[in-house]
């Protein structure tokens, strides 16, 4: 009587070896090669993001998003240099790495997406997918499109949107100073302040219009002089990381009462730099707030403060994972190709609610916040940023379709 039976569960006992030892085989881990700046005057900024990374694989892991495939991000230096992350590119790529992650600077992504166009041409079957969590020149998803480009940020023009539709409703903003980083962001953002206030509100006055070097100057004291000088009320400025906290500095030093509109301000150095001086005067418009309507993501923020004593704020790094993982499921592979062709119309739940990655241009459709720089507290602001007691409130949260913006792309798929 024990001989069939004990046939039975050895012919069952092989089936699951066999089926456990397929889907091991199959299961990869995807390096991500993370090319930001990890020296220099950004490093800080480079720094909280690389940690953001790859605290988000890790629960992406714990959690398999990616089935039974594992996520890891692994820092590749670029020093804010285009040619520097061209180098670091051809280094990942010999390394075997097939996925990119950059953000700080969109004139880097556009010699990445350059760089990554050209080698995908020349090595089919051996491609290579980047993934840009915050270059925001809108450019990168319009003429510069390409479909081996995914962004997760809303770019500039979004936000710009999204700001001035906001601003516009402020009778008390009379005069507008424009200043930003000379390189691809900073001079899309004054042009585009400009035709947005000039159509929103005509009224508004554009008093001045700088462009500095990014990452070179190191006292913003006369900047500020002549932001003063000219009489503004409201400064705009879509600078980040150290050019950002410096120009805070420098305004507080001064004495400065303008109020400062800005992309980054939640960014590292940013927070402490403001400090008490920023008390209702500093506004942000970002994709998300730690301090949101229903505090997404309570949990990841905590363990990143005790872990590393920071403040985790580069939430795209939670939608770059769950849309990956997602991909990695829906077209049962990890090849770059099938997994952008999976990527293109998605729709996830991220932390700040719905995000769609539009198929036309590869650019995130998703909700923008808006908010401004208060004490915290036990209500709306349980969140402060880098031990400064004071966080961030929410004025008001956008709708994706409301910051939504056309397109000019005109994208090369390749055949399925």
């Amino acid at each position: 009587m024990r001989t069939p039976f004990l046939k039975s569960s050895l012919k069952l006992g092989a089936a699951f070896f066999l089926a456990c030892a397929a889907s091991c085989a199959l299961a990869e881990n995807v390096k991500i090669a993370f090319i930001d700046p990890l020296s220099g005057p950004f490093a800080p900024v480079g720094q909280n993001l690389l940690r953001s990374f790859q605290t988000i694989a890790a629960l992406s892991n714990q959690k398999k998003w990616s089935g039974e495939h594992t996520v890891e991000v692994v820092g590749f230096d670029n020093k804010g240099s285009p040619q520097e992350s061209l180098i670091q590119l051809k280094s990942a790529i010999d390394q075997g790495y097939r996925y990119i992650t950059q953000g700080n600077g969109s004139g880097v992504a556009l010699a990445l997406i350059d760089a990554v166009n050209k080698h995908n041409e020349r090595n089919p079957g051996k491609e290579v997918l980047f993934l840009n969590h915050s270059a925001g020149d809108p450019v990168l998803t319009n003429v510069k499109c390409s479909f081996w480009h995914f962004r997760f940020d809303a770019h500039s023009e979004m936000k710009m949107e999204s700001l001035t539709s906001y601003m516009a409703q402020d009778p008390a903003i009379k005069k507008v100073y424009v200043i930003g980083q000379n390189y691809a962001l900073g001079q899309e953002v004054s042009r585009s302040s400009r035709i947005y206030l000039k159509r929103k509100r005509p009224d508004i006055q554009i008093v001045g219009d700088d462009l500095h070097p990014i990452g070179q100057v190191k006292d913003f004291s006369p900047y500020v002089a002549k932001i003063k000088a000219a009489g503004a009320d409201t400064v705009i400025t879509a600078n980040w990381g150290a050019d950002l906290a410096l120009l805070i500095k420098a305004a507080r030093d001064a004495d400065l009462k303008a109020n400062f509109y800005t992309y980054y301000a939640a960014t590292t150095g940013v927070p402490t730099a403001m400090g008490a001086a920023g008390l209702d005067r500093v506004k942000y418009v970002a994709y998300w707030n730690l301090n949101n309507e229903t505090y997404a993501g309570r949990d990841i923020i905590e363990q990143f403060k005790k872990k590393y004593n920071d403040d985790y704020y580069a939430m795209a790094s939670y939608t770059i994972m769950v849309m990956l993982g997602q991909a990695f499921r829906d077209s049962a592979s990890t090849d770059p190709l099938k997994v952008a062709l999976a990527l293109e119309g998605m729709k996830v739940k991220s932390l700040n609610g719905e995000v769609e990655m539009r198929k036309a241009d590869h650019q995130a459709q998703q909700p923008l916040y808006i908010a401004t720089w208060v004490k915290k507290n036990n209500t709306d602001v349980r969140f402060d940023q880098e031990d400064t007691g004071y966080g961030w409130r929410t004025n008001q949260k956008i709708e994706a379709y409301v910051a939504a913006q056309p397109t000019s792309c005109q994208m090369k798929r390749p055949f399925k």
